[in-house]
């Protein structure tokens, strides 16, 4: 068990398994994820092991709410959001790299200087709401995001910016988002940049990944990068010339796997990506462009709608990778009929994914495998590879 005082006093239970033994915490997420198949036939199907995770120092990634006083912020979470009083300081987190402890008293005195009044949600009072931290594994960069209220502060953040700058020179992409609403919505749509540079370099297994503002991107790089590789080693084998690679976030299964059927089989594959979030089209496009990957597009669409207007083409792999809601039972039951030799399926919620996987009457369950992407809490990423029956 690692130590941490923030959930020994009761401050934090974000890992609200952190008593329990790791061991047996796998073990525990492994039983939720075979109840979820129980209904399907999993006949011949090969359980993997569990990838493992680093029990602490994995997130490249803080979100911190803004509280406290402009001279005196605390950089935490609000247990009560409606009461000041109820913040906890969690600069000291344990799941943090050791490295981001020596960034955030730099941080709390930059928002001294620019003025920042913490939000005070109960007041409706103040600017600063959020502070996200992001680093890249492969380069040791950082993103820094600022959620404020309104532009009001704007001009006092320019002028201690050079500041900040010489103090944390791996700052690579900082950025002003304005949220005006009072409400528990992290981030708003306008986005200012404050460098020149508008995205964090990421890299798993050689595919360059870039992380934007307002893109989603996994926080634990170590079990992410585990993910993209089973799904390269699970397809490069198989016969696959066309694939789509649905809700595709910033690309990184559809680019692991067309990469590796190209290094493999020595033939350009097609590659169409989908996924609504524009800012995470860019980035994928992006990553494409540097690979020398050309038959690849991206496109800025909802995935259930793209995939159901299609009535030609059919791709021999589909990759989804849905939010927590699954894909849904339209969209299941048209990948049914619509038979692409293989669906490579990864899900953060094994319930709806189990929901999914019934409506795939037409596919035997081949390769499974639990990636804990979220170690001391339930929640657990899987991967599966459905085979077309006959």
């Amino acid at each position: 068990m690692i130590d941490c005082h923030h959930y020994q006093k009761g401050d934090c239970r974000s890992c609200q398994w952190l008593e329990m033994p790791y061991e047996q915490q796998l073990a525990k997420k492994e039983e939720h994820l075979k109840q979820q198949l129980a209904k399907l036939d999993c006949d011949n199907l090969i359980w993997h092991p569990p990838f493992y995770s680093s029990e602490s120092a994995f997130r490249n990634k803080a979100k911190m709410v803004v509280s406290g006083a402009v001279e005196r912020p605390i950089l935490g979470i609000l247990q009560d959001p409606n009461d000041p009083q109820s913040a906890v300081d969690l600069c000291d987190c344990p799941l943090y790299p050791k490295r981001f402890a020596e960034l955030f008293p730099i941080l709390k005195d930059f928002i001294g200087r620019a003025g920042l009044v913490p939000y005070n949600v109960a007041k409706q009072k103040g600017e600063l709401k959020y502070i996200l931290l992001t680093e890249s594994q492969h380069t040791k960069k950082l993103m820094l995001r600022f959620v404020l209220r309104s532009e009001t502060k704007l001009s006092l953040i320019q002028r201690e910016f050079a500041g900040l700058l010489e103090k944390l020179p791996q700052l690579e992409v900082v950025s002003v988002n304005i949220q005006p609403q009072h409400a528990a919505i992290l981030e708003g749509e306008k986005e200012i940049f404050l460098t020149n540079q508008h995205t964090l370099l990421e890299s798993f297994n050689g595919i360059p990944l870039f992380i934007r503002p307002q893109g989603f991107f996994q926080t634990n790089p170590l079990v992410a990068q585990g993910l993209y590789a089973t799904a390269q080693d699970w397809v490069q084998d198989l016969l696959i010339t066309k694939l789509w690679d649905l809700f595709c976030g910033v690309g990184g299964f559809g680019l692991h796997c067309a990469k590796a059927l190209q290094d493999k089989h020595q033939k350009e594959v097609e590659l169409t990506g989908i996924e609504i979030s524009p800012s995470a089209i860019q980035a994928a496009t992006q990553s494409a462009q540097v690979l020398g990957l050309s038959n690849v597009k991206f496109q800025s669409l909802d995935a259930a709608n793209f995939a159901l207007a299609q009535d030609k083409n059919k791709p021999d792999l589909v990759i989804v990778n849905p939010p927590r809601r699954g894909i849904g039972k339209e969209l299941a039951e048209f990948l049914n009929e619509m038979q692409p030799h293989f669906i490579l399926y990864s899900s953060c919620n094994a319930i709806s994914m189990g929901k999914d996987l019934q409506h795939l009457t037409n596919y035997k369950l081949t390769q499974i495998q639990l990636f804990d992407m979220f170690p001391h809490t339930a929640h657990y990423e899987a991967l599966i590879l459905l085979k077309r029956n006959g």
